[in-house]
C-alpha cells in the first residue's frame, strides 16, 4: 500500500522534496519503505540549456571565423562547466527499507542510473537519532543510526538533507521497529 504524506512544509522544500512511504501489503508484511525524492529545479534546468546554447553558438562563431584561440577555448570550457554545474545534480532519491527481523537497508539512487546499497543488521543498530547539524552558514537536520562497536554514527541520509518535518516519521519508525523505548538510555 502506497501512502504519499503530506507535511505542512516551506515554499522551499516543497519544491526539493518529495516523500513517499510504502507499507508492506499482503505478500510484504512488516516491510516499512521510506523513500525522499529529489525533484529537478525547471529554473536550473533551463539555465543549463541555455548555457549549452551559448557555449554551441559561441563555438560556431568562433570556428566560422576561424579565429579559435586560447581566449576563446577558455570561454568555452568555462561555459560548459557553468552549464555543468548548473545541471548536476546527482541525487534522485533517497530511501530506507526497514525489516525488522533483519534490519535497515539503506539506497541513494543517481540520476545516472547507479544505485549505491548499505545493509545495517538490526542486532548493530543501538538507536536512531535525529541531529541538529551546525555549521557556520547553515542548519539543518540528519536522521543518524548509532551502531554497536562503532565510533561514528551512520547517517540514515548521505546526500540529500531533508527537512525535520519528513525526517520525524522515518525516526518514529526505525524507533518502533528496533523496540526503542521512550527515554531509554541504549
Amino acid at each position: 500500500m502506497l501512502y504519499s504524506m503530506s507535511f505542512p512544509l516551506s515554499h522551499n522544500d516543497k519544491n526539493k522534496y518529495r516523500y513517499s512511504h510504502h507499507n508492506g501489503d499482503s505478500t510484504c508484511k512488516g516491510i516499512d519503505v521510506h523513500e525522499i525524492f529529489m525533484t529537478k529545479s525547471r529554473v536550473r534546468l533551463l539555465l543549463s540549456h541555455i548555457g549549452i546554447l551559448v557555449c554551441l553558438v559561441n563555438c560556431y562563431i568562433s570556428l566560422v571565423k576561424d579565429k579559435l584561440c586560447s581566449s576563446s577555448i577558455w570561454k568555452i570550457i568555462v561555459i560548459l562547466l557553468f552549464a555543468k554545474f548548473m545541471q548536476y545534480k546527482p541525487v534522485k532519491k533517497e530511501s530506507i527499507v526497514i525489516l525488522p527481523e533483519f534490519g535497515v537497508q539503506l539506497e541513494t539512487h543517481y540520476w545516472s542510473g547507479k544505485i549505491a546499497r548499505r545493509f545495517v543488521p538490526g542486532g548493530k543498530i543501538l538507536r536512531p537519532v535525529l541531529n541538529e547539524c551546525v555549521t557556520p552558514f547553515t542548519c539543518y537536520w540528519s536522521l543518524a543510526l548509532i551502531l554497536r562497536g562503532e565510533d561514528q554514527l551512520m547517517l540514515v541520509f548521505q546526500e540529500l538533507k531533508p527537512p525535520l518535518k519528513l525526517l520525524v516519521p522515518i525516526w518514529k519508525a526505525l524507533r518502533s521497529s528496533f523496540d526503542v523505548k521512550e527515554g531509554s538510555s541504549t
